[in-house]
């Protein structure tokens, strides 16, 4: 290659470098009103900014059959691996949030370390699946739930922690039992907590006038992994 090619090569890449932006604080994809811009601040003060991890998190989320023919119906999983937010663990604070249209149902390993013993039809779930984001969550209108914490408290420490959900367009203050785990560039929470649908003016699907339906309270178990933005 000549000099004058090895010019141009070089000219060409230094373009195009130039063109390529530092990646956003959070994904692209997210609610609007997602406060970026306060964790971008954090981040111009050199303070600690962890994204979370979607690959290496998850939220599980259990919800058990009611009513009179109960024995004909399914308790069911459902799942969320693409929780995405920012926890900035000196300020205390994380935001969270998951995309609704994008929950998984009755993965088989998720039912089996549930402890259910059975596996609906492919036919079952998608029905299921349906009913839950056209019916229940409406996720048309409301297509992400939301978790705001501002206590998070030290690293290494269990604890109750309050935490901010918004789900079905109504926030509401709930407790979690959680773990907070902070070490190097990494952070970790992990823990349980239980929801009444109704609290957020979901009604839970039934059908037959109630005499197959979901229980009003569900199960959350959650997994999150955060990686410090550099």
């Amino acid at each position: 290659m000549t000099p004058a090619a090895v010019a141009v090569l070089v000219s060409l890449l230094a373009a195009c470098a130039s063109q390529i932006a530092a990646p956003p604080v959070v994904e692209r994809r997210g609610p609007a009103d997602f406060p970026d811009a306060y964790y971008r601040r954090l981040l111009s003060q050199a303070k600690p900014v962890f994204r979370v991890d979607p690959v290496r998190s998850l939220v599980v989320i259990e919800v058990r059959r009611a009513g009179s023919l109960a024995q004909f119906g399914h308790d069911h999983v459902v799942a969320s691996h693409d929780v995405a937010g920012i926890i900035a663990p000196d300020e205390g604070r994380a935001d969270l949030y998951l995309p609704l249209d994008a929950l998984v149902v009755d993965e088989p390993v998720l039912r089996a370390e549930a402890g259910f013993d059975t596996q609906p039809s492919a036919a079952d779930i998608a029905g299921t699946r349906r009913n839950m984001l056209e019916k229940v969550l409406e996720t048309d209108r409301h297509p992400y739930a939301l978790i705001a914490v501002n206590d998070l408290g030290a690293g290494g420490s269990a604890r109750q922690l309050r935490v901010a959900l918004t789900l079905h367009g109504t926030t509401s203050s709930v407790d979690a039992a959680t773990q907070f785990e902070r070490a190097g560039e990494e952070v970790s929470v992990t823990g349980t907590l239980a929801i009444d649908q109704s609290r957020f003016g979901i009604a839970p699907f039934s059908v037959l006038g109630g005499a197959i339906a979901v229980q009003d309270r569900v199960n959350i178990t959650f997994r999150i992994r955060a990686r410090r933005v550099e």
